[in-house]
Formats: structure tokens, sequence, C-alpha cells
């Protein structure tokens, strides 16, 4: 690596509140949902939705989402914690491979340890190379789309730009699938196979599918990829019984489909008894997978019939999830990497 060299990559998540209070919900809430790129529309009706999420949102959602994220807190957010144990596991992989490393770093796209604020640190550090990897595999406009964004705006406003790549997606990255596909085995390995196996993606609004986000595409992609995995190995016949749906929809307009919760519940009405879930959209676990899945769906599912109903974590960070990441950065910033460590 060149002496004028000082490379960063930086990790990206959405985003998380720093308390589980009302206060600090309402605050994320507010700079999430403010994004035209999360919650579309220009003109009069972009000024009516700010008008809404002032004046009825944020005075009524923040204190029931304090409640759920106080029921899964860990002293801080689930998705911070294990956003540092992903920094620190693939700051190890790095350091064990390169004679001069580059330095990992997480951010999130909304609150506190902002990417945006990020960048204009690593410029006054003198980094001069900057590799972002946003820890959304399937790209959306609405969560891979606002980091380009925070890259565009930053370069705009500098006098001398950085040297910035960002990766775009990395749903049918081989590592990715490999890692799914363990995280599967090793469930099944441990527990009876359920009936059907759910893969629970994060849904968007079918509106912005339609005007051309390719994310509903490369979930579907990433299901099929991970069953052709499980056919070459020992649990070939749980491939047959893999369903993705799509959950935390949010207001009234139509969201792409199925929807997990109401596929949860046909399924348990047609004497579905078990069920494993997954959820492959999900780097780390948070409250979509730890509160929405893993506790309000679960419950759902019983009460309508089901009988056992199992989560599988996020791949948070797993050492195959971790060799994806590495593989990433290896392949995608190769020469930036300079000499590697002899073995």
């Amino acid at each position: 690596m060149s002496k004028q060299r000082k490379i960063a990559i930086v990790l990206v998540n959405i985003g998380t509140p720093t308390e589980p209070n009302a206060k600090s919900v309402a605050g994320f809430l507010g700079e999430f949902l403010a994004d035209p790129r999360v919650i579309e529309g220009r003109g009069l009706r972009r000024w009516l939705w700010l008008a809404i999420l002032k004046f009825i949102v944020l005075r009524t959602r923040p204190k029931k989402v304090a409640k759920l994220y106080q029921e899964i807190w860990q002293q801080d957010s689930p998705m911070r914690n294990i956003m540092n144990a992903q920094v620190k596991a693939l700051q190890k992989r790095l350091d064990a491979k390169y004679k001069e490393p580059p330095q990992v770093f997480m951010a999130m796209t909304y609150g506190a340890q902002n990417f945006a604020q990020l960048l204009v640190q690593l410029q006054q550090q003198s980094y001069t190379q900057v590799f972002v990897v946003p820890m959304f595999p399937q790209y959306s406009a609405t969560s891979t789309g606002p980091v380009y964004d925070a890259v565009a705006n930053f370069q705009r406003a500098a006098r001398e730009v950085l040297d910035i790549r960002v990766v775009k997606s990395y749903y049918d990255d081989e590592n990715f699938i490999a890692a799914l596909t363990q995280s599967l085995e090793q469930h099944w390995q441990e527990n009876i196979p359920a009936a059907k196996t759910i893969f629970s993606y994060h849904g968007i609004p079918q509106q912005y599918v339609d005007a051309g986000d390719p994310y509903q595409r490369h979930c579907l992609e990433t299901t099929e990829l991970v069953k052709a995995a499980l056919v070459e190995g020992d649990f070939a016949a749980q491939a047959d019984n893999i369903v993705s749906t799509f959950q935390s929809r949010f207001g009234r307009t139509a969201w792409i489909q199925p929807y997990t919760d109401k596929s949860l519940k046909a399924l348990a009405v047609q004497k579905v008894d078990s069920v494993d879930i997954i959820c492959p959209a999900f780097s780390a676990d948070c409250l979509e997978t730890l509160e929405e899945i893993a506790k309000t769906n679960k419950t759902l599912f019983i009460e309508n019939g089901g009988r056992q109903y199992r989560y599988i974590a996020a791949l948070n960070d797993q050492p195959l999830f971790i060799d994806c990441l590495l593989n990433i950065v290896q392949q995608q910033a190769s020469d930036w990497l300079g000499d590697k460590i002899e073995p």
C-alpha cells in the first residue's frame, strides 16, 4: 500500500435510536421517514406527508415503538452491538491478510454515528480512499439509495473529493448464499425441519417496484439461489418447503406481497403446524426481526392454530458472512489494498 494512501472500509446500516425511549425514537423516525427516498412524493403530496409525519405519526408512534425497543434492548441497541461485532471481525480478517490493512468503521444512514458526518471526519483525518458496504444485500432505492445520496452530497460540498466506492448489492454473492444456507442447515441439524420455511424480507410499497425498483426481484433471486444450494446438500427436500414473504409494511398503501403476517395466519388456518422463519434482507438482528418476527408474528401463528414457530437469527457476525464482506472488499478494492502478508 502506498504511504500516500489511507483507506477506510465503512459498513453502513439504516440506523437505530440511541435510547429505548420515545424522545430518541421520535428523533430517529423523524429523520428516517422524512427522507423522500423512503416515503416518495412531490409537491403537495410531499408537504401533506411531512404534515402528517409531524402532527400525527411523531406524536403517536414513538411511544409504541419505544416500548418494543425496551423488550429487546441489550444495554445498547442490538443492531449497534452486532455492527460493532461485524466491524471487529472484519478488521481482524484484514489485519491478518494485509501488511497495511485498511481501517474498518461502522455508520448509520440516519441518527447517531451518521454516515454523512463520518465522511467529513474521514477526510479531516486524511483518509484518501473510502470503500462503502451498505449492509443491505438486496438493493432498494429506499435503503441503499440514501447511502449513494449521502456520498453525492458530500462530494458536491467538497473542494477536494474523496475517492469513494459503494457496493450496490450482494444478494447473489457466493459467500452470502453459502452463509444463509449454512445457517439453515445448522438449524435443521439441531431441530427437526418445520413443515414450511419462510424467507421473510422487509417490504417496500408496490408502486416503488412498479416504478423500477429491483428489490423484489433481488429478494426472490436470493431465495432461489439458497434453494438451489440446499438441493446439493443433506436437506434437499426442504427446498420445496420454502416460501418468500414480505414484512414491516407501513401505512395504507399496497406493499409487495405476499405479506408475512397474513401468510403465517393462512398457514396456521390451513393446519400447517410448524414454521421456521429467516430474514435474508437483514444483515443484523434488530427491532423488525427480534420483535416483529421472533415475537409478534410467533404469537399470531400460535393463536391461529400453529404449534411450533422458530426464528433463525440473522447472519450477524457469523464467520461465513464475514467471509462474504471480506470477499467483497478484496474483489472490488483489490487495487487499493496493497501487499498481503505471506503465509
